[in-house]
């Protein structure tokens, strides 16, 4: 009796232990599965937000509504004060997915910045056509042609400055008749895009010469880059080639451009070679500073390297609209550089421009330190890499790194 008493007790006690056990485990289970479904919420928020959705735009021009798809970047709900670059893109119905794909793979690497992407359907009911209806003797747009002119110009950018955070930079780009189209804007006064891609264009009457006449005067930033293949219509090539040919004297600071000719390519395949070509020809400076661009440009200067730096990014700022913190790997290019050269005064300068940047990171007091070791003042050098220990690590500086950097010079 007496075992089947102390049996039943230890029965007990293990049950209570399981019970608890269990009710721990649950609760282990629940808050891991909450912190799930929050991470698995974030991901398909962020996820959603930046796939192509399509809306509908009432033009009171077109007295019919429009079917756009628009693609929003992936910070867009979570940098609420960032404005973006805007590129339209013609043909939307084979034309948006060449550019949303390129520009999501290059944006990953920080090659290309985060845009709003917004795509015309013009094949639905054969649009394109009446879009981009000319009058033969003049080569510009009347009627349906004139009326959808004033609707992209006009209206449709308007509505989207409303809805989006819209930046100062503004794309468009077409392929064949429409990418022929997008030059019009060349023809007003003061163009409202500032960058302009097509390929195999259709040029409509004088297109040749009108384009070329017009970027010799325009006084702003102008981005204008073309392209055709092997498989145009002979006529297609033969007029591009001429019209890139009263390009190619236009020596202006303003005009940035480059043609394209691309060999055993289709009309439509060389969509696919050539709209990475374009964007990074628009947007070179915008890039971090490549092994190329260190080599060419910034290790051949005598001084100033801090200068080109901050120069770079103002360009960027005045360029794009754009305004954000020097990239890490920027700084130490131009740290080698200063070093490569010994001229190691302009380390301090450049520790200081850190400090702006990034206060509470380590990167300020890194280059003050290697400006100290450079110039053989050992204790301070030290001392500077003791308090860069105790900041945050940025890029490739880690702690580690800041302990043996010490401990070297002892």
């Amino acid at each position: 009796m007496l075992r089947r008493i102390k049996q039943n007790v230890i029965r007990q006690q293990l049950a209570i232990k399981e019970g608890r056990f269990y009710i721990q485990l649950v609760n282990n289970m629940n808050h891991l599965m909450k912190k799930v479904c929050l991470i698995l919420f974030i991901f398909l928020v962020e996820w959603t937000y930046a796939q192509p959705a399509l809306d509908t735009i009432p033009s009171k021009i077109l007295n019919e509504n429009r079917l756009v798809s628009v693609s929003l970047p992936a910070s867009y709900k979570r940098s609420r004060e960032q404005k973006y670059p805007l590129l339209i893109v013609l043909d939307a119905e084979y034309m948006f997915d060449a550019f949303h794909g390129p520009l999501s793979y290059a944006n990953y690497w920080d090659d290309l910045p985060e845009m709003i992407i917004v795509g015309i359907h013009q094949n639905r009911n054969k649009e394109r056509e009446s879009d981009c209806k000319i009058e033969p003797s003049t080569g510009l747009p009347e009627e349906e042609g004139a009326n959808f002119f004033e609707f992209l110009g006009g209206e449709l950018i308007t509505y989207l400055q409303k809805q989006y955070r819209v930046g100062s930079f503004k794309i468009v780009s077409g392929v064949g008749l429409t990418g022929a189209f997008t030059n019009f804007y060349l023809y007003k006064d003061q163009p409202i895009f500032n960058a302009y891609i097509s390929f195999g264009q259709e040029l409509m009457p004088e297109m040749e010469t009108r384009v070329p006449a017009r970027l010799a005067v325009i006084p702003q930033n102008i981005f204008y880059y073309h392209s055709s293949a092997d498989g145009d219509l002979p006529e297609t090539q033969k007029r591009l080639a001429q019209m890139d040919s009263l390009m190619n004297p236009i020596k202006k600071p303003n005009i940035f451009y480059r043609y394209d000719k691309f060999k055993d390519a289709s009309h439509y395949s060389q969509v696919l070679h050539g709209v990475p070509n374009a964007l990074y020809h628009i947007f070179s400076v915008y890039q971090p500073i490549s092994i190329t661009e260190y080599k060419e440009k910034l290790l051949i200067l005598n001084k100033g390297y801090v200068d080109y730096l901050t120069n770079k990014y103002q360009t960027i700022e005045t360029t794009f609209g754009m305004k954000f913190n020097i990239r890490a790997s920027d700084f130490r290019a131009v740290e080698a550089a200063i070093v490569s050269n010994n001229a190691f005064d302009e380390l301090k300068k450049l520790s200081e421009l850190a400090r702006k940047h990034y206060p509470k990171a380590m990167l300020a007091d890194y280059l003050l330190a290697v400006y100290y070791e450079r110039t053989g003042d050992n204790k301070k050098a030290i001392k500077s890499f003791n308090n860069a220990f105790f900041l945050t690590p940025i890029g490739d500086l880690t702690k580690d790194m800041m302990m043996d950097r010490a401990n070297s010079l002892k």
